[in-house]
Parts: C-alpha cells; sequence; structure tokens
C-alpha cells in the first residue's frame, strides 16, 4: 500500500494540524498520520469521571493561543472555535490564605500587589505599560523562525539601545533578581514565579523571569482563556478547516532517508507514503532523530547532542468531577480560572531545588483549573470540573498506589484552603507520568513541555546546539513540535515554522535555501 502526497505531517497535535493548515493553505496535498485513536496530542478533552463532566486530559489555558499571531490568522472562529474567560485569571493562595490576585483588570491587580508591598501597584501598571509598548513585536519576535530580523529591529525602535539591553538582560534573570530589582512586597514575585514554574524553571533559576513575566502579562492583557466545551475544541476546529486528510489509529515507524533526503514514512503496518516535497514531525526531537530517522543518518556531533538533550520534570494530574464549586476561605479565589498553591515564595524555591536534586517536593507545589468556572458548558448547574498538577523528579517509577497516594497529598493541601472539598468530590481520575506518556508518546517520562525551558536549551540551543529553526540535516525534514524553537505551549508556532521552512525549500530559490541550510548545519555538526 502507497500514498503520495506533497507532505506527510507526523503526529496531530496542535503544532501538526498548524503545518498542516499553513501547507494546504499553499496549495499542497498534506496527509496527517496520527498513532492515536483520534488527533489532537495534549489538546483533548473526555468525559473522565462521569457523563456530563468534560475534561481536559492535558492542557487546559491558552493566553499564548489566543495571543498567537498563527493561530489567529487561521480565523478558526469560523471553525467553531470559542474562547471563553473565569471571571479573574489566577489567584496564587499563600499558606496563611492570603491571595495575590490576577485579573484583567490592572487596577484590581495592582491593588492586590500593593497589599503586599507599598508602591508594588504602581510598579505593576509600569511593567504592563511596558508589555503593552513591546507586545506585537515581542509576540512575533518568540514565535517566528528565528532569527527574528523584523521584530527584533522593531523592538529595538521601541525601547532604544539602552532600553533594549536592559529588557533582554531582564528575560535571563531568575524571578527571585527580577523581583527583588522591582517590587517591596511578595505578592507580584508570587504570581511571576507561580507562572514561571508552568515551566520546569524555579524562582532562582536564570530565565524564569521570561516566562513569569510572560504568563503574568498575557494574563493581565488577555487573560487564560479556555475553548468552549473543551480544550478539544481548539483540536476539532483545526481538523475541520483542514478537512478530511488526518488519519489516525496510523502509527508512523520510521522515516525513510536516501541520499540524505527524507522521501516519506513507514507506517507500522508496512505501508509507505511517499512525500513529494517534505515530511513534518510533530514529534519530540530525540524521538524524530533516534526513533524515526536512525544515528546512520545523522551527523555524529547532533547524535552525541542529542544524548545531552534534557527532559523537563514528570508530571502528576488529578481530574475532579464535584458536586459544587470549591468552597475556598478566601473568596478571591472563587473566581479565578488558575489556582496556584504550596508555599511562599522562599518554599517553591525548596520545592524546585528538592525535585532538581531527585527528591518528592515535602509541600508540592499545585497548579489548579476552575473550568466550570472558566466555561459553564464543562459539568452540569451547579457542579465544577476541576483538575490539579504538580511536577516531580524525572525518572522515578511510578506504582499506581503511589501515584494515589501523592494524589491525596494534593487533595490534602487543597482542604486546608477549602474545607469540606474532599467531601464534595463525586469522581477523581489521576495520572502519573508513565500513565501521561501511555495516552500520548510525546509527553515523555511525564513531561509537558518536550525539553526544559531552561535558558541552555533555548533559541539556538534548542533542541540542540544548532540554527535554532525547524530545518534538519536530512533534505525535506522538519522538526515541527514542541522541541523545537519556541518550545512548548500551544501557539501553533513550531508548526508554522517547519511549515514555512518547507514551503522555503520548495520555492523558487529552494536550491539557494537548501544550500546555505546544508552549509550551516555543516559547519555546527
Amino acid at each position: 500500500m502507497s500514498d503520495v502526497v506533497d507532505a506527510v505531517i507526523v503526529g496531530s497535535g496542535p503544532n501538526g494540524l498548524v503545518a498542516a493548515n499553513v501547507l494546504a493553505d499553499a496549495g499542497w496535498d498534506v496527509l496527517v498520520l496520527e498513532a492515536a485513536d483520534e488527533p489532537g496530542g495534549a489538546v483533548r478533552t473526555a468525559e473522565l469521571t462521569e457523563p456530563g463532566f468534560h475534561h481536559d486530559l492535558f492542557s487546559a489555558f491558552y493566553p499564548l493561543g489566543v495571543a498567537s499571531p498563527v493561530i489567529a490568522g487561521l480565523g478558526l472562529d469560523r471553525h467553531g472555535l470559542e474562547w471563553r474567560w473565569s471571571p479573574d485569571v489566577l489567584a496564587y493562595v499563600l499558606p496563611d490564605d492570603r491571595v495575590a490576585l490576577l485579573s484583567r483588570d490592572v487596577d484590581r491587580t495592582a491593588a492586590s500587589v500593593e497589599s503586599f508591598g507599598a508602591g508594588d501597584g504602581d510598579v505593576w501598571r509600569e511593567e504592563f505599560a511596558r508589555w503593552q509598548l513591546v507586545r506585537d513585536d515581542l509576540i512575533e519576535a518568540l514565535m517566528r523562525p528565528f532569527p527574528p530580523v523584523r521584530p527584533a529591529a522593531g523592538l529595538l525602535g521601541a525601547l532604544g539601545p539602552g532600553g533594549a539591553l536592559r529588557f533582554a538582560r531582564s528575560f535571563v534573570q531568575s524571578v527571585r533578581a527580577f523581583g527583588d530589582d522591582r517590587f517591596s512586597g511578595e505578592g507580584a514575585p508570587l504570581l511571576l514565579a507561580g507562572n514561571a514554574m508552568h515551566t520546569d524553571l524555579g524562582p532562582d533559576q536564570a530565565g524564569g523571569a521570561a516566562f513569569g513575566w510572560l504568563l503574568s502579562m498575557l494574563g493581565q492583557d488577555l487573560g487564560y482563556p479556555v475553548p468552549a466545551g473543551g480544550a478539544g475544541a481548539l483540536t476539532r476546529a483545526l481538523v475541520r478547516r483542514l478537512g478530511g486528510v488526518v488519519e489516525c489509529s496510523r502509527p508512523v515507524a520510521q522515516v525513510v532517508v536516501a541520499g540524505g533526503r527524507a522521501l516519506g514514512v513507514r507506517d507500522a503496518s508496512g505501508g509507505f507514503v511517499r512525500a513529494r516535497k517534505a515530511v513534518l514531525a510533530d514529534v519530540p526531537a530525540p524521538r524524530l532523530y533516534l526513533g524515526l530517522v536512525g544515528e546512520r543518518h545523522l551527523p555524529a556531533q547532533l547524535v552525541s547532542d542529542l544524548a545531552k538533550f534534557e527532559w523537563d520534570d514528570a508530571t502528576i494530574k488529578v481530574d475532579w468531577a464535584l458536586d459544587a464549586p470549591i468552597p475556598w476561605t478566601n473568596p478571591e479565589v472563587r473566581g479565578a480560572g488558575t489556582v496556584h498553591l504550596g508555599g511562599d515564595f522562599n518554599g517553591l524555591a525548596m520545592t524546585s531545588a528538592e525535585i532538581a536534586c531527585g527528591r518528592l517536593p515535602r509541600v508540592p507545589f499545585v497548579i489548579m483549573g476552575q473550568m466550570t468556572t472558566s466555561d459553564p458548558s464543562r459539568s452540569p448547574a451547579g457542579t465544577e470540573t476541576a483538575w490539579a498538577y504538580t511536577h516531580v523528579p524525572q525518572g522515578e517509577q511510578w506504582s499506581a498506589d503511589r501515584v494515589r497516594r501523592r494524589a491525596d497529598r494534593l487533595e490534602q493541601l487543597i482542604e486546608q484552603h477549602a474545607p469540606g472539598f474532599r467531601d464534595l468530590v463525586r469522581g477523581r481520575f489521576v495520572q502519573g507520568p508513565g500513565d501521561l506518556e501511555s495516552r500520548n508518546p510525546s509527553l515523555v517520562g511525564g513531561s509537558i513541555n518536550s525539553g526544559t525551558a531552561a535558558i541552555h536549551q533555548q533559541l539556538v540551543f534548542r533542541p540542540v546546539p544548532g540554527l535554532g529553526r525547524a530545518d534538519t540535516p536530512v533534505d525535506r525534514l522538519y522538526l515541527a513540535g514542541a522541541s523545537a524553537h519556541p518550545g512548548g505551549g500551544v501557539h501553533g508556532a513550531a508548526g508554522a515554522n517547519a511549515a514555512r521552512a518547507a514551503l522555503a525549500r520548495n520555492g523558487l530559490a529552494g536550491d539557494a535555501y537548501r544550500l546555505l541550510v546544508q552549509g550551516l548545519n555543516r559547519a555546527v555538526y
């Protein structure tokens, strides 16, 4: 059995589906192959506990999705996608039950951080004004292929040389250093640190300020929206826009390479799909290179670099069906879609240090989602669909009983701030690191960002030292997943960048493009 298409896309996560849409818009004949029995990768929804309770299996809130020029350019609202928002964006609950609140109302956020430190409200407004000044160019710089010449020039024009240098410095700071430079109280740094820990970066790690500030400013500006009906609605909109070219339950076993060029893929049953123009892989870099391609087709230096590839932390996730909204003792938490809890600022630093040392944190840092609060269609009237996840060290063995006990520990922590929470639980679904990987092989070892977000694995260092682009040393093969720049998050940028690289390779200057990329790769590897 043999199919012939212009491009075959391996994996139907958001990056793969975005890449397929970009190529289809250019007139290419595309085919998406997915190993699972439904598309979406880490963007899926199911009734995990009881009928009527819609749980997002993996990711849930999409500030980068609503900000992404890639996704915005697809016009997914015309294909059934509708965004919804919770009354407030995020609440960080301290051990003493005080709350640092992030709201789309900047005055409301400023008042909250001001309660922790005199003058911090005005500093927060200054940070938001700086965000508004650089937002469009910054998002373009982060999401377009590397190097982002035009948006970088826009940032330089907006900030000036001195301002641009100081802005770049702030992005490589730790959250602690960034917070000490600007704020007098703990509230604002807690919002930044909690958001940075959506990656695997703790309060004292270089580069954490970039993620904490970016997610905080996105929340202040655009909120943390969710697709109406569940995360799967975003996937359905991408598939609906693309048309009927997604084949599920068809895992790819090999990228076929000859003469230094990707010719197509072979599926697990032996079927061959010939790709006239390109193969794009929405899978983690080690799986693509070492699993699907094979070392014999790769430069020895690349294989050596891949041995040093660093995954992000493992994850344990719990989903609940609740009889009523969570009874938080501090009312400011009740309207927040996202909730952080599990320690003060130094407690977060301790949690991060314990994970780095391979130890299970004594007090887990917990990221929660109140989904019915964000989207009333997620569960029957008067009830709540909620979830929480926490990071744990990579590489540990997790029995079902050990995962269950960790889930119990999360419930104990929630109960401290919402007495009666456990009495509301009518259904619970728990996933340990192995469960996450078994349901989505791209979540290797329970990692959710396809590699650490640390600065040594960003830009031209992602996934390994190289060009920072989707192009690989194999001609017409492109890395389109979150292991590629710009990394994790549901924004579609890695997929779009891979599609643009494929279009350039097959454009009028395609041969010159190939020679340039091959020359640069030879210099690096």
